[in-house]
């Protein structure tokens, strides 16, 4: 069916940076520098800038830049085969992944039924004597973070990363561990995915890793590029997880854009709130704290019941939804043996969950109308 508000039109989006593009892509071409070099290290700096953390190394994807940080702990003895490591049950698997991937143990926490980010008052509760980390995860562009879980991370000396794949660009009131306010910036290390669709999306795969800790960054840097820090001097058994300049280049052009990016979709996400007026739907939190949420996804909540109907008939009416996401990590197969509590808040919610335009593709006269189509629906 041919939508008339789809839910995501990447052509769109990047229609307006296209001749900006362009150049770059012939400036790598002709640089003839096609592994690391100067737009690596100019976007490094640029990414350090932005968020505050003063280290950031470029890698492949935001699934390796979380794996990458859990396994340079491993190498600089912080972490061991084992250590269990909290993580919020409503996320997207690639979170659990990295934690499996390195040979430690996922715990899932449930989440806050409001923020729907994982509920920090259940920390204490989760930890074991082999507990070691927490990685909170900034789900939907909301910052995860709050005294709570600093406290309960200071007290137990756990290390604190960041899944920041989808806010980059938001900030929290509370104080991260190097005083930052910035996503990104205030845990031990951060991992943040450039994936199409964020809110800052290159052409294809593309991550970092962010942090204050000048030897994780070496580490993960060395592990990057098949463990080696300097040519044929291999230090661990690492991985081909490096950024390519040709990416690196198209997110120097997107990044300058990124905070009136994230302007607009809070306009749309203002529009919604104002329009969308059902008792039977809720709508996502939004807080006087300034910025913090950049809404890479506007995301409500249906009867669980009514939700497959509720997505016809938005289709119907030429509007694309999603849902992110459908099943929780633990409900996965190849988790089917992971060992976990109760869970009720995100077993309910992930069959309520829906996901309405948010990005480029849309105006927010755009989403007051969806808005207003949604509170005529019969479903």
């Amino acid at each position: 069916m041919n939508l008339k508000y789809p839910f995501l039109d990447l052509g769109r989006v990047n229609e307006p940076y296209a001749d900006e593009m362009v150049a770059a892509a012939e400036r790598v071409i002709r640089s003839g520098r096609y592994i690391g070099g100067p737009e690596i290290e100019a976007f490094e700096s640029d990414l350090s800038s932005y968020t505050g953390a003063p280290f950031a190394v470029g890698v492949s994807n935001g699934l390796d830049a979380l794996r990458l940080i859990l396994r340079a702990y491993k190498e600089m003895g912080v972490l061991s085969d084992g250590d269990e490591v909290i993580y919020p049950a409503n996320t997207y698997i690639a979170s659990v992944l990295a934690i499996s991937d390195a040979g430690l143990t996922p715990v899932a926490v449930d989440i806050d039924e409001r923020t729907m980010n994982i509920d920090t008052g259940l920390l204490e509760q989760a930890l074991t004597e082999r507990t070691r980390a927490i990685m909170t995860v900034h789900l939907y562009g909301r910052v995860a973070w709050d005294d709570t879980l600093v406290d309960v991370a200071r007290r137990h000396g756990l290390k604190v990363i960041e899944d920041c794949a989808q806010a980059l660009g938001a900030r929290t009131l509370y104080s991260g561990f190097h005083e930052s306010h910035h996503a990104g910036a205030l845990g031990d290390a951060a991992g943040i995915s450039f994936y199409p669709t964020k809110n800052v999306g290159a052409l294809g795969d593309a991550g970092a890793v962010l942090t204050h800790d000048e030897e994780l960054a070496r580490t993960v840097r060395a592990l990057a590029n098949y463990g080696s820090d300097r040519r044929y001097h291999n230090l661990y058994r690492g991985f081909n997880c490096r950024l390519d300049p040709i990416q690196a280049a198209m997110l120097r052009v997107k990044l300058p854009h990124l905070n009136s990016e994230n302007a607009d979709r809070f306009a749309r996400a203002l529009a919604y709130r104002r329009t969308i007026d059902r008792r039977d739907i809720v709508l996502p939190l939004m807080t006087n704290e300034v910025n913090d949420c950049v809404w890479h996804q506007y995301v409500i909540r249906v009867p669980a019941d009514r939700r497959e109907s509720f997505m016809r008939q938005m289709e119907n009416e030429g509007i694309g939804t999603d849902i992110h996401y459908a099943v929780p990590p633990h409900r996965q197969l190849c988790y089917a043996s992971l060992v976990h509590g109760p869970l009720p808040v995100t077993e309910r919610i992930a069959d309520e969950i829906v996901s309405l335009p948010i990005g480029t593709g849309i105006s927010v006269a755009d989403a007051a109308e969806i808005g207003s189509v949604i509170n005529g629906l019969d479903f």
